[in-house]
């Protein structure tokens, strides 16, 4: 039996222990149970993951600069390399990838991996449109049954986000009536950078473009971290990707939010080459079992809710406002401030959960992934809980472009009133690139 069907066959039986062919077990963690991991995209975010795949076999190196591959080089030795992506999952012992590229190339990876049924920890944003998180979704859900998949919003570890759903759950604020997320990052950009000069020797500059529309070599791109390109529009999705991801995660780990019904949304004038850096969005969302509908709003760059005069909260960097019938729960990714409100504010109404009822912790956050590859396929990021959310995200840019309210059926992936709308849920690629491969 091969390696990846073995594995999959012993997750099947549900026990989390591997049955060698001999009759003798072997748990998780065993050496004849390593998984083998290709890194894709070797350096830079990938090195926050060289400690915990140190546990596993990596047998794949992929980047696309050559001085990026000889530092992973040293770490794993006796890993293959290459600068393709498309190559590099040709390669037939891969178990997993964890996928640490640039933002364009997020959903086109993640995909093209889950077609060949292998586990795949991506960094967010899953995508940078709305139809690559829903490709992405889907073909997540098509595979559920046989691989595991986390997107990295790593903060999502912090305890703090248990106790955060614990509290708008049980009652905290009352009845939950809206949802306010903001960060006050702020990026201005002029355009897209001219030609100049030379890509160096190492780099593989047509495969860092990737699927993305031509724009000609510029050091700026790569002089620092994400932040060089991801506000443009072919290479990213700005604070929507960005820390966008990681601050509505903590809003939407409480919430139990589907997609939403509508979307408005305004912000600075639009630039054809620039995602805006001010930018507030509004989505309704539907009740469902236990709260009511609600709003959530998205800030950025400068636009800010309304504080409830208890603090300011332009002193948080990146935040989130809950407000219900009876107070308002205001956090940022560790800590947690609770103001009552109205006739009784003295939070007799609400009664916090005993220690053995809490929430338990998640604990390391790839190390989450790469037991639930092992054994029951489960992650607290999965790309349902992350492609949904990131899919709301992507719609209020959507929204911004148009100007106008949007109207949107979450089950087609539709706009309903707003052709233009529609047309903005996709990107071009180039050939060669297709998202679905």
């Amino acid at each position: 039996m091969k390696r990846r069907e073995f594995l999959k066959s012993a997750i099947a039986t549900g026990t989390g222990l591997i049955i060698l062919p001999s009759g003798t077990l072997c748990g998780a963690n065993s050496p004849s149970n390593k998984l083998n991991i290709a890194l894709i995209g070797a350096h830079g975010r990938a090195r926050a993951h060289y400690k915990s795949v140190s546990t596993e076999n990596v047998v794949a190196l992929c980047d696309v600069d050559e001085d990026s591959i000889a530092i992973a080089a040293k770490e794993f030795p006796g890993a293959k390399h290459y600068f393709d992506w498309r190559k590099c999952l040709e390669q037939k012992d891969i178990d997993a990838i964890v996928c640490s590229t640039t933002d364009f190339t997020h959903a086109h990876i993640a995909t093209w991996a889950m077609n060949r049924g292998l586990h795949v920890y991506c960094e967010k944003p899953l995508g940078n449109s709305v139809e690559e998180a829903r490709v992405a979704r889907a073909t997540f859900l098509k595979n559920k049954h046989k691989i595991a998949t986390q997107v990295g919003t790593q903060r999502h570890a912090n305890e703090n986000f248990n106790r955060v759903r614990e509290m708008i759950i049980d009652g905290a604020i009352g009845e939950l009536s809206a949802v306010h997320v903001w960060g006050n990052r702020q990026l201005p950009k002029p355009g897209y950078l001219p030609a100049e000069g030379q890509p160096p020797k190492n780099l593989h500059y047509d495969l860092w473009i990737g699927p993305s529309p031509w724009h000609p070599y510029n050091p700026g791109y790569f002089a620092g971290n994400c932040l060089m390109w991801n506000m443009y529009w072919d290479f990213g999705s700005g604070q929507i990707g960005d820390m966008g991801s990681h601050t509505m995660d903590l809003a939407w780990n409480a919430i139990d939010a589907g997609l939403p019904t509508s979307v408005v949304a305004k912000g600075d004038k639009f630039n054809p080459d620039i995602t805006p850096v001010k930018l507030q969005a509004t989505f309704e969302h539907p009740a469902n079992d236990w709260r009511g509908k609600i709003t959530v709003t998205w800030y950025q760059g400068g636009a800010m809710p309304t504080s409830p005069g208890f603090m300011d909260l332009n002193k948080i960097s990146h935040g989130v406002l809950f407000k219900g019938s009876r107070g308002f729960l205001i956090s940022d990714f560790t800590n947690r401030v609770l103001f009552p409100y109205g006739k009784e504010p003295d939070l007799t109404y609400y009664k916090p959960r005993g220690e053995d009822e809490l929430i338990p912790p998640l604990g390391g956050f790839q190390e989450e992934w790469i037991n639930a590859c092992k054994t029951d396929l489960k992650t607290s990021c999965d790309m349902d809980y992350s492609g949904t959310a990131i899919e709301q995200m992507l719609l209020g840019l959507v929204a911004y472009r148009v100007g106008e309210k949007i109207e949107y059926d979450g089950v087609k992936g539709r706009v309903t009133n707003n052709r233009k709308a529609n047309a903005l849920l996709k990107r071009k690629y180039r050939d060669g690139w297709p998202l679905n491969g």
